[in-house]
């Protein structure tokens, strides 16, 4: 099957600190002619009469891949790998440095909330309006209208200028209009979050049905679950490199996989150089099992510690700690605070070290790989500093458990509950 979209060598290249638009206005003109002769004496004062350098970034480099009719492919990455940049470059609202993208199809964008929305314009006109700008004509918009509206659930504002609208409706409006006007090619940056958790369940739905029907679709979204479940495909950037294509649950593993830690014990020596602030400083955070050894490797059954030790810097501050555990998948499965601590919490710490040991059971969590993230807190939570992801530690199956089921297991904890069944009548 030939490529809806093909991507050859792209890359695309930026000046930091210049103007990287390829038109100015008149205003832009007038007011840099007007500042010139003072940012040259200020870059010749910083750097001592010496030429200004202009630091440069690759934002793409070398980037390809082919895209098929009918295909979701997820792109992934971390904040400023690159993921914004190559969606508006096959938007057209950018062009690439170096390189070539062939698109077989008519394109709908939504990389920001109403793009391409006039705030003083009511929400019907603002539906003619961009519809027109990608490219369909009014009869088409007409015909699609009532289904629109329907699915943005904002009848009641539809002649309402959008400038009165919540964020929530905006993009309700927005993607609304992209989803619904038949585009070949639709491509979808990271909008959905401002969005209820109803609404996005809406949206993902509507786009898994988009790709049911043939068309095409760009999916770019730091909610992993719906990375794996949804798209057929996917790619993941690096520092404005494709590093990984394949499978989503393959690309996603590598993705969650990239930069984390693989250690069960992180220590801070230098206190000035450690997280923290004025009142407190953290020390170390360690996963202990019931024998008291550090380690990353855990079974199914087994009861374990996490360690965190903090020094206070601050007489009189009443602190505490919180554990945040994620899974493998980037979800959040469960906090614990240490604000039912008998014996400190509430009370005035004394400046010194000090260790909060959260003790989680077994047979709580599924098989799979975990990430720590701590908060330690003081004075009623009013000063708090967290630290995302400082340990990991993997938990595999304990056949005791298991007994003589060996099928697969979902959902996110996988507690040992007691059974009984019981004999209520004779057939």
């Amino acid at each position: 099957m030939s490529a809806i979209i093909r991507v050859q060598e792209i890359s695309k290249f930026y000046r930091v600190g210049e103007n990287n638009a390829q038109y100015d206005t008149l205003r832009d003109v007038v007011a840099r002619s007007l500042r010139a002769p003072f940012a040259r004496a200020l870059a010749r004062e910083k750097t001592n009469g010496s030429p200004e350098r202009t630091d440069t970034f690759w934002a793409l480099q070398n980037v390809t891949f082919d895209v098929s009719p009918g295909e979701v492919l997820g792109i992934v990455g971390r904040n400023g790998a690159g993921k914004s940049t190559l969606l508006k470059v096959l938007s057209r609202i950018t062009v690439p440095t170096q390189g070539r993208v062939e698109l077989y199809g008519r394109v709908a964008s939504l990389l920001e909330v109403g793009t391409g929305f006039h705030s003083e314009l009511t929400g019907r006109e603002n539906i003619y309006l961009n519809g027109a700008l990608l490219g369909m004509r009014k009869a088409e918009i007409a015909r699609k209208f009532d289904e629109i509206v329907a699915f943005s659930e904002v009848e009641k504002f539809i002649d309402t200028p959008v400038k009165r609208y919540s964020s929530g409706m905006y993009v309700r409006l927005a993607f609304a209009v992209a989803a619904h006007l038949d585009p070949e090619i639709l491509i979808i940056d990271e909008v959905l979050a401002v969005g209820d958790m109803a609404f996005q369940k809406k949206c993902l739905g509507k786009i898994s049905s988009v790709a049911r029907e043939g068309r095409t679709v760009l999916f770019v979204s730091h909610n992993m679950v719906a990375v794996k479940s949804m798209c057929t495909r996917a790619i993941l950037l690096h520092a404005g490199k494709l590093t990984e294509d394949g499978p989503p649950a393959a690309v996603v593993n590598r993705y969650l996989g990239d930069g984390r830690v693989s250690q069960a014990e992180i220590h801070w020596d230098e206190p000035g150089q450690a997280p923290g602030n004025t009142t407190f400083r953290l020390q170390a955070v360690r996963v202990r099992n019931a024998t008291g050894d550090v380690t990353s490797v855990l079974t199914t059954s087994d009861s374990f510690d996490i360690e965190i030790d903090y020094l206070n810097l601050a007489p009189g501050a009443a602190l505490g700690a919180t554990v945040l555990l994620f899974n493998s998948d980037g979800i959040h499965v469960f906090s614990s605070l240490s604000n039912r601590e008998p014996k400190w919490h509430g009370r005035a710490f004394p400046t010194g070290s000090f260790r909060s040991t959260c003790r989680i059971p077994g047979n709580v969590l599924p098989e799979g790989r975990f990430d720590v993230s701590v908060v330690v807190w003081a004075n009623n939570y009013t000063i708090s500093h967290r630290e995302d992801y400082v340990v990991e530690f993997e938990v595999h199956e304990s056949k005791e458990n298991r007994a003589d089921y060996f099928g697969g297991w979902s959902g996110v904890v996988r507690p040992l509950l007691d059974w009984k069944t019981e004999h209520l009548q004779e057939s």
